[in-house]
């Protein structure tokens, strides 16, 4: 019983003090997504425009969480949730957006973010199931996921003179 309490606590902290968790559904990859804790459980939104992709996250299906250190980045615990979806309008979905909505950065639509949502994306609740996997002891890197997003393009060609000359004045 101690070490369910102990598994429970370890969790809740984790996730409440990483700003990012890596999610694995059924079938898919594991992914970093923003969070919310809420109510004991990881609050996300996603799928729709402008938002993160939520692949294989189905109501009633399982998900695999894992929890990084904030300082470190390193793995802290791996557990198993539920994926939850309330239904938009419904007093759970009414709260969990409210606590979304204060963590949402650069939303194009400011005030209107919750109508847009309510239309547009997929509000997901992520509820631990309780079982806490083993650290593996092993390397568990992976290559990155094709994404449409580019890296920095080569700098202009007269960018290093620039640069050089304000040195040279100081």
């Amino acid at each position: 019983m101690t070490s369910e309490l102990l598994d429970q606590a370890l969790v809740e902290e984790a996730t409440k003090k990483s700003g990012l968790i890596w999610v694995q559904g059924p079938g898919s990859p594991s992914r970093a997504l923003w969070h919310v804790w809420h109510e004991g459980a990881a609050c996300l939104v996603g799928d729709g425009p402008g938002e993160q992709p939520l692949p294989g996250l189905v109501d009633g299906s399982w998900a695999e969480v894992t929890v990084r250190s904030k300082d470190k980045g390193g793995r802290l615990v791996s557990w198993t949730a539920k994926v939850v979806e309330p239904a938009p309008g419904s007093p759970a979905w009414e709260a969990t957006v409210a606590e979304l909505k204060g963590k949402r950065l650069n939303a194009p639509d400011g005030e209107a973010m919750p109508e847009r949502w309510a239309r547009e994306c997929r509000v997901l609740r992520l509820e631990p199931t309780g079982e806490t996997a083993a650290l593996p002891d092993g390397d568990l890197a992976e290559a990155p996921l094709p994404t449409p997003a580019t890296t920095r393009l080569p700098i202009p060609a007269g960018l290093p003179r620039l640069l050089l000359k304000r040195r040279k004045r100081r």
